[in-house]
């Protein structure tokens, strides 16, 4: 079984989630006695950063049409480059549009939110998240391929490094369905679906104003600030730090709520946490039965007096 990994990039860096992948491919590559190939579209980061992560062969795509990005575009691109019969993809939002589409035009299976390797190659059987991350399900691939999306921080990164080999293929892929009007990127921020620790709040903090001492504990903490829907709705914070079940869907190994009720739809987008702590003054909130830890209280007492602990931890 030939095995294929789309090692995605953002603006020609790779991410944890590229590795994460490719470190998928590698397992499910062993399982199968056969070698990892990646590739990338447009990247200007060095493949010594895939062969890490067991990449015996990286193949470049280098076309000026995909610059912008077009899930069809993309998915036509590694459609004429990828041969073999198991495709690995992060399950980032690019990337889990651009798996579907693939799947249809190499009329392969395709299984989401993948969290461990696979428990059988013949036939393909995997363990997948499934009812918004709160069951899961040994999903089975019939046919003669699958394409996998690993869901983000369930896998983990895992060095494995391998001699490789980098090949150019220069492509001309049509990209006449996608029109960029505007382009707009957030920086000097960590990029909530990459983090290992979010700090995230909700109405419980009364107002955008008191954002000021969230931001202060995630600074201490290395963390990514997020919130709940209505937050974003009503303005306080932007959308990009949505999550939840029609926002972001993250994994942290630490997710830190304050002043969040605990919604199911909140729930959707946070539950893949490895750990999360629920700070509210309710001590009846519905969050504080899916808490690992629970802190009943006063947030504008508590989160203060916490980073002040912090940063005498840290010295």
């Amino acid at each position: 079984m030939a095995v294929f990994v789309y090692a995605e990039n953002i603006n020609g860096v790779y991410k944890k989630a590229a590795f994460e992948a490719v470190s998928y491919a590698k397992a499910v590559a062993d399982q199968a006695g056969d070698t990892v190939t990646a590739i990338s579209v447009n990247p200007t980061d060095s493949s010594d950063l895939l062969y890490k992560y067991g990449a015996t062969n990286v193949i470049n795509i280098k076309d000026e049409g995909l610059k912008n990005f077009s899930a069809k575009a993309y998915a036509q691109a590694v459609s004429e480059i990828a041969d073999g019969n198991i495709l690995v993809f992060p399950h980032t939002t690019d990337a889990s549009s651009v798996a579907p589409m693939l799947a249809v035009m190499k009329n392969y299976s395709l299984i989401t939110n993948v969290l461990e390797a696979p428990e059988s190659q013949s036939p393909f059987q995997v363990k997948r998240k499934a009812f918004s991350g709160k069951g899961f399900m040994h999903a089975k691939a019939e046919g003669t391929g699958v394409i996998i999306t690993v869901s983000q921080n369930a896998f983990g990164v895992k060095e494995n490094t391998v001699s490789g080999s980098e090949e150019v293929k220069n492509l001309s892929v049509a990209n006449e369905d996608t029109k960029v009007i505007s382009h707009e990127q957030s920086s000097g921020k960590l990029d909530l679906k990459e983090a290992e620790v979010v700090v995230s709040a909700g109405r419980g903090m009364k107002g955008p104003e008191n954002w000021g001492m969230v931001e202060d504990l995630a600074n201490v903490l290395g963390a990514a600030t997020a919130c709940s829907k209505p937050v974003s709705d009503i303005g306080w914070r932007p959308h990009t730090e949505h999550v939840g079940q029609t926002g972001k869907a993250i994994a942290p190994n630490l997710y830190i709520a304050i002043g969040i009720s605990g919604a199911i739809q909140h729930l959707a987008g946070v539950n893949s946490s490895k750990t999360i702590v629920v700070i509210n003054s309710d001590a009846e909130a519905p969050f504080f039965k899916s808490a690992d830890y629970g802190v009943v209280g006063d947030a504008f007492q508590i989160i203060p007096a916490l980073t002040e602990k912090i940063k005498a931890l840290k010295g």
